[in-house]
């Protein structure tokens, strides 16, 4: 606990065998009380690894139903366990744990709602491998997003994001897509709130085993990107009403 709020991590996994021991055991457990895993049917032996490891709280998909399917699992069973602050982490070691008291004390000093774990802020993107392509559509995608949402933020697809319970239960994230761009669509809806949004620098990791969509997923995620923000900018301008901004 920090400030005596609770303070669960949860890991959205698919085929994380080879990466999650590592993840978990740098996981600060002195002031993280609980972890849940999500695999969303995976094929391989992450569930038995985290039972191996200890993870009290595993929930398994009967069937792949998608990454963003994945977070809302998580985030659903955190807010049931009475968490006060939320830390989604990638069991893939993409992003380190080492972050995480960091990421939760600004949240748990009531400085901010909602702390992202940014690639862009230091140059962490491109030291950590990200590919070229990826560097560039993501600085593409976040200028353009942040005119539409009117915000200030160096990026907005990173998977490292921790949470004020507060703000999520706030959010009807169950009316949010299963696919990647459930990311970005709770980001909309924190901005819609007004939540307050701070970033810390991540480094990344990028590497055989981590995690990462081709490119037509990528395009794909893209174009749901900007539908998301022009979605955001007519839900502001009360042009339209859009069912993931009803709270």
């Amino acid at each position: 606990m920090l400030n005596n709020k609770k303070i669960i991590v949860v890991l959205p996994a698919y085929n994380a065998e080879k990466t999650l021991r590592k993840t978990f055991d740098e996981i600060p457990f002195d002031i993280v009380d609980e972890v849940i895993i999500t695999d969303d049917f995976s094929n391989d032996s992450t569930i038995k690894i985290a039972q191996e490891i200890g993870i009290r709280h595993i929930i398994s998909h009967d069937k792949n139903r998608g990454y963003g399917a994945n977070q809302k699992s998580c985030y659903s069973k955190a807010l049931s366990l009475n968490a006060a602050i939320i830390v989604m982490l990638h069991p893939d070691y993409q992003y380190t744990p080492k972050l995480i008291p960091a990421m939760c004390t600004l949240v748990a000093n009531d400085l901010y709602d909602v702390v992202l774990g940014s690639r862009i802020l230091s140059k962490g993107a491109l030291k950590g491998g990200m590919p070229v392509y990826k560097y560039i559509a993501n600085r593409v995608l976040t200028c353009i997003q942040n005119i539409l949402m009117n915000q200030k933020l160096s990026e907005y697809h990173t998977g490292y994001r921790c949470f004020d319970a507060k703000i999520l239960q706030k959010i009807n994230f169950e009316n949010n897509s299963d696919d990647f761009v459930f990311d970005n669509e709770i980001l909309a809806q924190c901005c819609f709130l007004n939540a307050r949004i701070g970033e810390i620098s991540c480094p990344a990791n990028y590497f055989d085993e981590s995690s990462s969509i081709n490119l037509k997923r990528s395009l794909i995620y893209g174009f749901g990107v900007l539908r998301v923000s022009f979605s955001y900018f007519l839900q502001k301008t009360m042009l339209f009403r859009f069912a993931i901004f009803k709270n």
